[in-house]
């Protein structure tokens, strides 16, 4: 018998891979891609750091034996540990290599995540804007996903209404700072009230909940600032988090789970990972990524280009009176719509070459995402066709 559910998925497929694949087709059909404004997908625009690709040529023609070969099913031994060194050194938290387990990017980090700490039938809430796939990843873990609405001054947590959601059945609570779509960071005071919410959560229900943080866009803040660390706030914290963004490399797919070590079970949970990716076919990331991940931990590319392009968009945007919450950090803002449909508003934004992906499905319905993580000749360009839209 053929499986129902994911054929019911082939009807929802990705909005954000439709419109990416529409993009490429259009710029086939005009005068080349110089005439579409692609702002679908949030595929870095900035090359890989040099260390980067010298470090794989060095691995490759020094020790094939070891990138070729299988690597542990909890992952290699001295990657663990030196990702541990830096999240150590950087967020002040005593992790060791047992807390640590690789994975195929933030994905497959929160793949294992949600099975570490849920059973099927218990619910994961999130936040508005989410990224979407959230909802097909936490319902075939067996789990419902519930989502609080946002708090559209700021897109930080609007606490009242998440105490409406919270019941006995929430295990867990997945956030996502800097946020993909609305570029929010959550701040040292959200992520503390947050972590009370949760304590007096736990007393009521007299079980614990654990806060799944998934950060692919951690170093990519404005400002000069940086991301709070979620897990110094709560000691029941599973970081998830991807190079793909911080070292431009997503078709790498590589990315960790690090459990905070003052749950008092990191040890085991990273070790049950090994288990959960028996059930899910992972079987480690490539040993070369892993190596390389390992090395270049502490580098990052050249992210600065993304600040310079939301404040061009920004300051573009506003003026041609969008109504835009200034993002804090990521490669993306959401602009209220300026009619109701987004999507309608999305059709129309076709006819002069910008494609832009309609907020529904992140839970934001009336607003659209860009995704700026492109040529800033081409944002400026794409300002003049903004102009001739909104005319």
């Amino acid at each position: 018998m053929i499986n129902e559910t994911y054929r019911a998925m082939l009807g929802r497929k990705s909005v954000i891979r439709e419109l990416s694949e529409l993009a490429a087709r259009m710029a086939g059909e005009k005068n080349g891609p110089e005439e579409i404004f692609d702002f679908s997908l949030g595929n870095p625009s900035v090359p890989v750091p040099e260390a980067v690709t010298e470090c794989a040529v060095r691995l490759l023609r020094d020790q094939p034996s070891l990138v070729h070969g299988y690597s542990p099913t909890l992952g290699i031994p001295q990657v663990k540990e030196k990702l541990a060194a830096s999240l150590s050194r950087r967020f002040g938290l005593s992790y060791t290599g047992a807390d640590i387990f690789p994975t195929s990017g933030a994905g497959g980090a929160l793949a294992h995540a949600f099975r570490l700490v849920t059973v099927p039938g218990d619910t994961i809430l999130t936040f508005a804007p989410h990224f979407p796939e959230y909802r097909p990843y936490v319902t075939l873990a067996g789990c419902r996903l519930e989502v609080v609405p946002p708090d559209l001054k700021a897109f930080q947590i609007d606490f009242d209404r998440l105490e409406q959601f919270f019941t006995k059945d929430v295990q867990a609570v997945l956030i996502n700072s800097p946020n993909n779509p609305s570029g929010a960071v959550y701040s040292a005071q959200t992520l503390e009230k947050l972590a009370g919410v949760l304590e007096r959560k736990e007393r009521e229900y007299s079980h614990e909940i654990w806060l799944i943080s998934d950060e692919p866009y951690r170093e990519i803040v404005f400002g000069g600032g940086t991301q709070p660390c979620p897990a110094r706030f709560w000691p029941r914290t599973i970081t998830c988090y991807s190079f793909s963004k911080s070292l431009s490399m997503p078709g790498d797919r590589i990315g960790y789970v690090a459990v905070n070590p003052e749950s008092g079970v990191s040890h085991e949970l990273a070790a049950m990972c090994g288990q959960v990716s028996r059930g899910l076919g992972h079987n480690c990331p490539t040993a070369l990524m892993q190596l390389i991940a390992a090395e270049c931990c502490d580098l990052t590319a050249d992210l600065s280009v993304y600040e310079t392009n939301m404040n061009l968009l920004y300051d573009g945007l506003t003026e041609l009176g969008f109504d835009i919450v200034r993002p804090g950090g990521t490669f993306y803002m959401t602009p209220r719509a300026p009619e109701a449909d987004a999507g309608q508003f999305s059709r129309r934004a076709l006819a002069y070459g910008i494609v832009v992906v309609p907020c529904d499905t992140f839970g934001l319905p009336g607003y659209f995402r860009i995704a700026y993580c492109t040529d800033t000749e081409k944002v400026r360009r794409s300002l003049s066709a903004f102009r001739k839209l909104m005319a």
